[in-house]
């Protein structure tokens, strides 16, 4: 099923203004940087945790770090700029990514897994790729099988967030539900959801174990958390259950979950005066904390999450909440927002496109203002000729399964949190077309309805 809500065009947010020309030329430079199919599938870290070019470089077959998400930047690449063979790039890509999982990948994560690609193969069908036609192969149908059957373990037991659990199944579910077993899939999320809901301070929740979080956040907390973040948190139930009564799929139970997990995370608040609108988490007995400013923790996230909720469902009073984060969220000083990098998962790039999509939504000119500043604070960590187009990414290297996991500054051309990503935000703010690949991020609220 397909949200056949009218939308109005999506608005280059810098035609003429300065800076165009080195956008353009950082574009150039990711794609030159892109182009070649990865050598390896493993992740390699050739330095220690110093800053500089030789820091390390990160090759995986995954979504977020792979070939699916360079076909997702190529793809969008030839959109704004046709007839120079970005497509045939993208397609190759996308080809590099299915073979590279049938042959390695065993998990089924969105981000870190197989549904991660399946994902992007549905979401460049019509559009990259020609729909297949009645009698004809569905590439996609395999996948959507395994996916289908594993769904049906209860009780579920593993993650239900939207990097690696049923959050991010739902995505692929949502993409694909015009083709046999997506709607299924859809209710059946729904249906998992309702079985770890639970209902507590006047509204929905679902809570992380301490059996899935890792070392370092076990000792924190020891009976688990409510987390706050769209990447692994409730918020992320909210975008998903948003997207799926916007399309009309899990009826009923979709709408319940969506009014309960509204209600809960709007309860979650923070005191007026703090540095953000909402924390990283909440847990009994322990104190929350404020979060950084990014897409995977932090209100511009939320912000969309809660406006996505709100059009779908037909809330205005959560639309005055959303719009109310957003425009605290833009009010932080940049010096104070935890930003130090420029990749869409918690860098320059994430909030950069958060706030485009917010002005797309809403028409408010602050958050205009916002992405343009954000675009620029982008632009600026940019150092030609180190990293990937002159971005180096801030992430863990190594193992992260320690107390302290080790971060360190690493060439990576991924989409959450390298050159491609960065390249796609690039092109949401300089070209006409809408950038509907954020719908992995459940950030894609429609632009305004054309009048």
């Amino acid at each position: 099923m397909v949200d056949s809500t009218p939308r109005g065009p999506w608005l280059p947010i810098l035609p003429d203004a300065p800076g165009v020309d080195g956008i353009g030329q950082a574009l150039d430079e990711i794609a030159a940087a892109l182009a070649p199919l990865p050598e390896t599938t493993e992740t390699a870290a050739t330095g220690g945790g110093e800053a500089g070019p030789d820091a390390g470089v990160v090759r995986s077959v995954a979504f977020s770090d792979g070939s699916a998400g360079r076909a997702l930047f190529f793809h969008y690449l030839d959109q704004a700029r046709p007839g120079q063979g970005h497509d045939e790039v993208a397609l190759a890509h996308l080809e590099a990514a299915i073979a590279a999982t049938a042959a390695e990948m065993s998990v089924p994560g969105l981000y870190a897994g197989f549904s991660g690609v399946a994902w992007v193969l549905e979401h460049l069908t019509g559009r990259l790729l020609e729909p297949p036609a009645p009698g004809e192969e569905d590439p996609g149908q395999e996948v959507a099988e395994a996916l289908a059957g594993y769904l049906q373990h209860t009780p579920w037991l593993d993650d239900y967030d939207l990097i690696s659990g049923l959050v991010g199944y739902g995505v692929w579910a949502v993409e694909r539900a015009p083709r046999p077993l997506g709607e299924e899939a859809a209710a059946t999320i729904a249906r998992r959801l309702g079985e770890l809901a639970e209902r507590r301070d006047g509204g929905i929740t679902w809570r992380t174990p301490p059996e899935r979080m890792l070392p370092s956040e076990v000792e924190k907390f020891p009976a688990g958390n409510f987390n706050l973040g769209v990447a692994h948190g409730v918020p992320g139930v909210v975008g998903l259950l948003a997207e799926m009564v916007a399309a009309g799929l899990a009826r009923g139970q979709a709408e319940e979950l969506l009014a309960g997990g509204v209600a809960w995370v709007v309860g979650q608040a923070l005191p007026p005066g703090s540095p953000s609108r909402y924390p990283y988490s909440v847990a009994p007995g322990v104190a929350s904390l404020p979060s950084r400013l990014a897409w995977c923790y932090g209100d511009p996230g939320i912000s969309l999450a809660l406006l996505g909720a709100a059009r779908a469902a037909g809330e205005p009073e959560w639309e005055r909440e959303a719009i109310a984060t957003a425009r605290a969220a833009a009010a932080r000083p940049h010096a104070d927002s935890g930003v130090v990098d420029g990749s869409i998962c918690h860098g320059a790039a994430g909030v950069a496109h958060l706030y485009n999509r917010l002005y797309q939504a809403t028409g408010e000119p602050l958050f205009l203002t916002e992405a343009r500043a954000w675009i620029d604070s982008l632009m600026a960590q940019r150092r030609p000729g180190e990293g990937i187009a002159g971005w180096r990414s801030w992430r863990p290297i190594g193992d992260i399964t320690g107390p302290e996991p080790e971060l360190g500054w690493v060439a990576d051309p991924g989409f959450l949190t390298g050159a491609a990503g960065i390249g796609l935000a690039l092109l949401g703010a300089v070209s006409p077309v809408e950038p509907a690949w954020d719908r992995v991020l459940l950030s894609a609220v429609p632009p305004r309805p054309a009048r």
